[in-house]
């Protein structure tokens, strides 16, 4: 009797991780999030992105090591369905990407025990999203990377895979484009379209630099010419130049993505607990605004800097064009 449930002891133990959720002590955690919460569309003329930030944590007492494609298809996948339970059908790149051969380049990753790591991914380069409507979205990440060989039950997926938490997804239709092509931007506090006012210069950086503050992205990059702010790099400007209207639509997009990121432009995206506009110079076509801003850094320590917001008046509004950062220390 005494060998038979010593038996069946051994037996549970063996196969625990088989049935112990994600979030079990001692085994690893993953957890997905919208990276920046907002209004989302069904992919039309912007097909702006829907970011999702993947995280993997270490719950257990030993390291946590797993592999990290640099092609990510080949470690994560998201399970994007209706509300009835209907699979959204992957997205073309996605099939594609995953039916070529080649090899798979991956980095092996290693968590320490209540460390955590994250990634960012597009869902749109994951599901066809074409379609308006309420859906749950579910993340799965392999640790020994997806491969066709690895499938197991019949294609049912990895026996050492991680399952996400659900997230719930609302896409509304796709905006319907405006002059030149180029979708109005909608206020997600009252879900109208927004529209620029003609605000004076300091005006003008106090709500931009509000906008950040609230994470209000739409709101952020009404007023920044990105156009402007992609010139002011040589290589950019060169490759502006050489593009054609549909090549530089996508650079204003990937620009605008990698910047939401923190990819590029990292000081201009910073946000600020506390800021003080201290000076304004412009005449009718051009000008500055200096602003004092403060940073949390740490517990005791406030991180100073100075900066100036180079301005430019076009069509009658005034927009951010540049900007410079001055470090002043800490306080």
């Amino acid at each position: 009797m005494v060998k038979r449930i010593l038996t069946g002891f051994i037996f549970l133990l063996a196969f625990a991780p088989s049935f112990l959720g994600a979030e079990t002590p001692g085994r690893a955690e993953f957890n997905i999030r919208f990276y920046d919460k907002r209004i989302y569309h069904a992919a039309g003329v912007d097909n702006e992105p829907i970011y999702v930030q993947a995280t993997v944590t270490n719950r257990s007492p030993e390291v946590f090591r797993f592999k990290l494609a640099d092609e990510r298809a080949f470690s994560i996948e998201f399970d994007v369905r209706t509300l009835g339970n209907r699979a959204v059908e992957a997205a073309a790149p996605l099939v594609r990407r995953r039916s070529s051969s080649g090899r798979i380049f991956f980095r092996e990753i290693s968590v320490e025990s209540g460390e955590s790591f994250s990634f960012i991914e597009d869902l749109r380069n994951y599901a066809d999203l074409r379609e308006a409507g309420a859906f749950v979205v579910k993340a799965r990440i392999y640790p020994e990377l997806y491969r066709p060989e690895n499938l197991q039950n019949g294609g049912e997926g990895f026996g050492s895979a991680l399952e996400s938490n659900r997230l719930s997804l609302s896409l509304r239709p796709a905006v319907i484009p405006g002059p030149g092509g180029i979708p109005a931007a909608i206020d997600l506090d009252t879900g109208a379209v927004l529209s620029k006012e003609r605000l004076a210069p300091d005006e003008l950086v106090e709500y931009f630099i509000s906008a950040r503050q609230k994470s209000q992205w739409e709101k952020f990059f009404l007023y920044l010419d990105l156009e402007e702010m992609i010139s002011r790099d040589p290589a950019r400007r060169r490759q502006w130049i050489a593009e054609s209207e549909e090549g530089r639509r996508r650079m204003l997009e990937r620009y605008r993505g990698e910047m939401r990121q923190n990819v590029i432009d990292g000081d201009i995206t910073a946000i600020p607990f506390e800021f003080e506009i201290q000076r304004t110079d412009y005449n009718a076509l051009e000008g500055t605004v200096v602003v004092l801003e403060k940073f949390r850094t740490g517990t005791n320590y406030t991180e100073r800097k100075r900066y100036t917001y180079y301005i430019k008046r076009k069509d009658d509004y005034w927009v951010i064009v540049d900007y410079v950062v001055a470090n002043l220390g800490t306080e």
